[in-house]
């Protein structure tokens, strides 16, 4: 079966589906008329038996007739909603708005029905009747009529809802002029459950005694009785009606927002309501909308810019007023990486770069710091900023000798690099001009990192520390390592200490990520 044959079979379904319950709520409106005008409110004396024969036969005639005037009038205006449906696509203009007056249009319907038996019966009583009494048949018609479409009103509203759904899918504008007149609203919608539920009842029971003779006050009680529980039965259906209307679409609205709250941005709601609560509904798809977008872009964005980086961007900004802070540097290079360039393909170059990044970015990130650029076969990493740490130089140095060994098991013999440590304040902050910023850190504490790294060269040291670093180490760990000779660093006038980590040291002597103090 082809899709718009699908969703015509779903409009015949709706149709039928409607139908049934405006047939029901106009059969339960006739029965209740009737026990009213013959029961509860009859006349006093008691019409002739023929008057009463009379009304037995024309009663369910009309009754019939107004059912079957009434299909034929809702399928007329259910057609060009069943066309749009069959063709399978977004509705027009036009189109939403015959979908939407759909319930109007029913409950208008069903109105004028019990106005013309209003009519018709207020007529014929009138024959036979004094005027009060005839006033009393047409208003006591005329509030079961209102009750009747009232009710009409709500359950084709109910009914409907999945219409309004396919109809609503394209308008998400929060103009009210764009869908709401043709939809009851939230506060109008509960006045009116009120006004036909409750208010119609006492209303009744004024009207029942309109013509009705010298009623003594026990006989009153009866006709009281039946009006206040049928008003308490028709209100508690209608107001339970209404607000199933209003609970039902907030409580997925809501479900969704817990969804979304525990991380799920795939949370969207169906829009079936053209009042206050289908903007709520549009709202929070848009809202959602902009979340899966925010988030693509921090997605993308981190792909080039570290994510702790990005995050830094996204909430404060560009501004290019930097901080002092103090961090540790840690500058990574492969060495002799101009011979095996020159003896590789590009491709297989970038491909060994990208493997030896891909071991070490993680690393870095596991411990805290984040890559502060690329520069072409290394990187410079940064410990404490924009995320405070007061043991910067602890996970630095973790940092590094887990990459020592990561690139070992990597790549063997076939690849070797140098790391450089150290620590010293440093200015954090975007740099850059004419709209292109970066976020990075300056200060003569980045050269001495490039200068350590190096050194590693002379040393024969794949990780080499500052003294500044060794200094903001605990007394253990500083203990464990081993100074090297001095190596003058170039563009330095005054020499730096330089110490190693003791041959086959573990990552894993250093305090992990978890255990160490993060500042804000």
């Amino acid at each position: 079966m082809v899709e718009g044959a699908g969703q015509q079979l779903a409009a015949d379904r709706l149709f039928r589906a409607l139908r049934r319950r405006v047939v029901a709520a106009n059969l339960v409106g006739a029965t209740l008329a009737y026990v009213y005008l013959t029961i509860i409110a009859a006349p006093q004396p008691p019409p002739p038996e023929s008057e009463g024969h009379l009304y037995l036969g024309i009663a369910p005639l009309y009754v019939g007739i107004a059912m079957l005037l009434g299909r034929r009038a809702g399928r007329r205006s259910f057609e060009p909603v069943e066309a749009w449906l069959a063709g399978h696509r977004a509705a027009s203009g036009e189109e939403r708005t015959l979908a939407l007056s759909l319930p109007w249009r029913t409950a208008a319907v069903s109105g004028g029905g019990w106005l013309v038996a209003a009519v018709l019966f207020g007529a014929q009583t009138a024959t036979h009747h004094p005027a009060v009494y005839v006033a009393g048949v047409v208003l006591g018609i005329a509030l079961a009529g209102l009750t009747t479409t009232g009710m009409t009103y709500l359950l084709a509203e109910r009914v409907l809802r999945p219409v309004f759904a396919l109809a609503l899918a394209g308008e998400t504008s929060p103009a009210r002029g764009s869908v709401a007149a043709k939809t009851l609203r939230t506060g109008p919608r509960l006045l009116v459950s009120w006004a036909l539920g409750s208010a119609v009842a006492l209303v009744a029971i004024v009207v029942a005694f309109l013509g009705r003779g010298d009623w003594r006050g026990d006989a009153l009680l009866g006709p009281v009785l039946f009006l206040a529980v049928a008003g308490l039965f028709a209100g508690g259906l209608l107001t339970a009606a209404a607000a199933r209307s209003i609970a039902e679409p907030v409580d997925r609205v809501r479900a969704a927002l817990e969804r979304v709250e525990a991380g799920s941005l795939d949370a969207d709601v169906r829009v079936d309501d053209g009042g206050e609560i289908g903007f709520l509904q549009a709202g929070f798809n848009r809202m959602v909308a902009g979340l899966r977008e925010r988030e693509r872009i921090r997605a993308a964005f981190g792909t080039y810019v570290d994510r702790d980086v990005a995050d830094h961007i996204l909430r404060a900004g560009t501004d290019l007023a930097g901080e002092e802070v103090e961090v540790t540097m840690l500058f990574l290079d492969v060495r002799d990486f101009t011979g095996f360039a020159e003896s590789a393909s590009p491709r297989e170059v970038v491909a060994t770069v990208n493997r030896l990044f891909a071991r070490a970015v993680p690393v870095i990130h596991r411990h805290g710091g984040h890559v502060d650029k690329f520069v072409g076969d290394g990187l410079l990493a940064v410990f404490g900023a924009p995320v405070r740490q007061d043991d910067h130089a602890v996970r630095a140095l973790a940092a590094a000798l887990e990459i020592d060994g990561a690139v070992r098991e990597e790549f063997g013999h076939r690849l070797s690099v140098g790391v450089g440590l150290n620590s010293g304040p440093v200015v954090a902050g975007n740099v850059g001009g004419a709209g292109r910023f970066e976020f990075s850190v300056i200060g003569d504490a980045v050269n001495v990192a490039a200068r350590v790294e190096a050194a590693t060269r002379r040393t024969g040291d794949t990780v080499l520390v500052s003294e500044h670093t060794r200094a903001r180490l605990p007394a253990a760990t500083a203990a464990a390592l081993r100074e090297r000779p001095a190596v003058p660093l170039k563009g330095r006038t005054q020499p730096v200490r330089l110490f190693a980590p003791a041959t086959g040291t573990p990552a894993s002597s250093v305090p992990p990520e978890g255990m160490a103090r993060v500042r804000p």
